[in-house]
């Protein structure tokens, strides 16, 4: 298992889900993305839409500012 970063804080939707989307179809089965994202809409969006699309959201928490990190399972 692996672990990946993807920093989309200055993405705004839909390009937020689309960039996490094309970064989770290159992770092996089992592999981890950390997605930063800033608050709002991307918060929103992308942890409940990747849940739609079948990935186990393991986590949501913020860091600094408005910046949250994602954790996603593929």
């Amino acid at each position: 298992m692996a672990t990946y970063n993807l920093d989309i804080t200055k993405d705004h939707c839909p390009m937020t889900f689309v960039k996490t989307k094309i970064e989770l179809a290159k992770l092996k089965e089992g592999d981890v993305l950390e997605v930063l994202l800033s608050e709002g809409e991307p918060l929103e969006n992308v942890p409940r839409t990747t849940k739609e699309q079948g990935y186990n959201v393991l986590g949501v928490e913020p860091l600094e500012g408005s910046v949250y990190k994602v954790t996603i399972q593929k």
